[in-house]
């Protein structure tokens, strides 16, 4: 590889990106000061020194008027705010409470019962807000001082509540996803049909492993001593509050999957229908409104303001030549495709340890998606689904990504459960409860991976082919 001295700029942006996360100042501010910092380095080291010849001056950050007026015009991201919105209400209207009792008497007879039924709810919370910090406060607030009262493991029921809330970034509507499909240029709807066998194969893991170790461990996760013998009364009761969440689930994948609506109109039905439901179970009123709107744009607006710091950002590591560094780095390396994409992943999975999904896929998304797209993949899209290699691609991304919401220290979930755990809960009894699920989902990873048709055939059919 030709190492060119302007490369020595885009490792100093990339270090001190990350050394200044930790110093505490929000994440935008960094990426636009690092941004800005770095083109008066560049020009220095241009035009006193002659060091490099990047050719960036501040006149290059004019460029970036025409990029942010590209992110506020573009009509995908106007999904964002809708399916936030849709969660945060969703968390209001109490479907998860009702279905929490209904599921509990449903499974108290099966030893991890309580652990299973907060997997599930995880998984269709997951399809129905995509929100991991609504995902992981509702599940601890209301499970864990149950689980606790039924003498659970302390690692066994938070391992359960952080892993199962973290499904929301993954299962769709996803948030990530959305981005993804932006940052890529692949379709939305072909990685939220793509996404759905790899969730369901990460629930379905959690569960399995829960009910060995639940086998092999019973004192570990004990039945209630209250519990009655199930009848078909509580197997209807189940299924009536199953049935609002459900019917939401499919007016907003339903109508994206079978192409009556496009993924922003489909987050508009979703944002409409959470809102039925709060007011069908008496919650909604002014003060509810009130909140989920100002959560609303409070979230809206970090996720925006990444995106133009960003832009920022990106915008002068590519004038310095980062994506030249990276594509020669990864070309050096002499590795075959998928040798290569395992490296890729296992970077991607580090760089999890210490930054945020976000900034992950706004910036080093981009980077790698054209040396992806530039491989000999043998991955099969059926002669249907457009760009077959990096839907796959954004996919184990994906699952990756997931992964650092459990991966300390910068483990988002882990805080959002720390944040509502009794007195007594110790932060190290959430990371050993993570380990084993953070196993669980390398394992779903290694899956995805060796089947690439765990992605791409479900998308295929729903195409017609």
């Amino acid at each position: 590889m030709d190492f060119q001295p302007e490369y020595y700029l885009v490792i100093a942006m990339f270090v001190s990106f990350i050394a200044l996360i930790f110093t505490g100042f929000p994440v935008a501010w960094v990426l636009a000061g690092v941004g800005v910092a770095f083109t008066g380095i560049a020009w220095w080291s241009d035009n006193i020194m002659e060091w490099t010849g990047t050719g960036l001056d501040y006149n290059t950050l004019g460029l970036l008027t025409g990029r942010v007026f590209n992110i506020m015009d573009n009509w995908v991201l106007v999904a964002l705010p809708m399916f936030i919105f849709m969660g945060l209400m969703l968390d209001k209207s109490g479907v998860a409470e009702q279905m929490m009792k209904s599921m509990q008497r449903l499974f108290g007879n099966v030893k991890g019962g309580l652990a299973i039924t907060v997997t599930l709810i995880g998984i269709i919370l997951a399809a129905s807000t995509g929100i991991i910090g609504a995902s992981v406060v509702l599940l601890g607030l209301m499970s864990l001082p149950v689980m606790l009262k039924q003498n659970y493991d302390k690692p066994l029921a938070l391992g359960t509540i952080a892993a199962s809330g973290t499904l929301g970034i993954l299962i769709p509507p996803s948030i990530m996803l959305v981005i993804m499909g932006d940052q890529l240029g692949v379709s939305v709807g072909d990685l939220f049909m793509g996404a759905v066998f790899p969730g369901v194969i990460l629930g379905v893991l959690y569960i399995t492993y829960i009910l060995i170790y639940s086998k092999l461990y019973p004192e570990k996760a004990p039945l209630a001593a209250d519990h009655t013998e199930i009848h078909l009364g509580d197997v209807l009761r189940v299924m009536l509050d199953i049935i609002p969440p459900a019917l939401l689930i499919l007016a907003v994948l339903g109508s994206i999957f079978m192409g009556i609506a496009t993924v922003t109109e489909a987050s508009g039905i979703g944002a409409l229908g959470a809102t039925f439901l709060s007011v069908a179970y008496k919650r909604l009123n002014f003060s509810v409104i009130k909140e989920v709107v100002i959560n609303t744009m409070n979230t809206s607006a970090y996720i925006f303001a990444i995106f133009i710091g960003a832009t920022i950002f990106a915008l002068v590591l590519r004038e310095c030549g980062g994506d030249e560094l990276i594509e020669s780095s990864l070309n050096s390396m002499g590795l075959g495709p998928y040798a290569l994409i395992g490296v890729v992943l296992l970077l991607i999975f580090a760089l999890g340890f210490f930054l945020d999904w976000i900034e992950i896929s706004l910036i080093i998304l981009p980077l790698l998606g054209p040396v992806i797209a530039g491989l000999d993949l043998a991955v099969d899209g059926y002669g249907v689904v457009d760009n077959p290699n990096l839907v796959w691609f954004a996919l184990l991304v994906a699952v990756t990504l997931q992964t650092s919401f459990l991966t300390p220290p910068v483990g988002f979930a882990i805080f959002y459960l720390k944040g509502v755990c009794p007195d007594g809960v110790k932060l190290t009894d959430i990371y050993k409860g993570v380990f084993p699920f953070i196993i669980l989902q390398l394992i779903g990873l290694g899956l995805v991976f060796s089947f690439p048709q765990l992605v791409t055939w479900l998308p295929s059919v729903a195409y017609g082919n």
